[in-house]
């Protein structure tokens, strides 16, 4: 039987507090920063799947959706 390893985003300092909200609305931009420069490709995403790994560990699925959908419609409150 093998061992499932179970990881979450690493400490920050910029968010001391137990409420993780703001690092995970960080996290998701900086995510969709890191493809907007470094491209959707396989060598670009490779690169930013550590954020993406972060903001899923910290948000809850609910956000993410209504962020995705805020960010096609171009209504996304945050800067991208």
């Amino acid at each position: 039987m093998s061992k499932i390893e179970l990881k979450t985003a690493p400490a920050d300092f910029r968010f001391p507090t137990t409420n993780q909200s703001r690092h995970c609305f960080t996290r998701y931009i900086e995510y969709h920063r890191c493809i907007a420069a470094k491209g959707d490709n396989s060598d670009g995403s490779a690169d930013c799947e550590k954020f993406s790994r972060y903001y899923r560990s910290l948000c809850p699925e609910e956000w993410v959706e209504r962020w995705n959908e805020q960010r096609e419609n171009g209504t996304f409150p945050g800067p991208l």
